[in-house]
């Protein structure tokens, strides 16, 4: 069975980053701000379809450049974005001490 890949493209939504196809969501992540100056990663979902795509590590990708952005730090509480953290040291400087 071989899979097809799909261009994806990510959306920004009140307090998430979501992906979209025939009016439903396939993917996403959602966080929390806690204050002026910090995030929690509190959800990350991924149709079935998509997943071994690397969706989900876009996603977790389009948070970190948002935290960014904003000079804002992560708590990824989700376990999904807990792993990414824990495996890509690029995101050491957002990861909230």
């Amino acid at each position: 069975m071989r899979m097809i890949q799909m261009m994806v493209i990510i959306l920004k939504g009140e307090n998430k980053f979501y992906i979209e196809n025939d009016g439903q969501n396939v993917a996403e992540i959602t966080f929390v701000p806690s204050g002026n100056k910090r995030l929690i990663i509190d959800h990350t979902f991924v149709d079935p379809q998509l997943r071994g795509q690397r969706v989900g590590e876009a996603l977790v990708e389009k948070v970190v450049e948002y935290a960014r952005e904003g000079n804002k730090t992560i708590i990824p509480l989700c376990p999904f974005a807990k792993r990414q953290f824990d495996q890509k040291k690029e995101y050491v400087d957002v990861l909230e001490k």
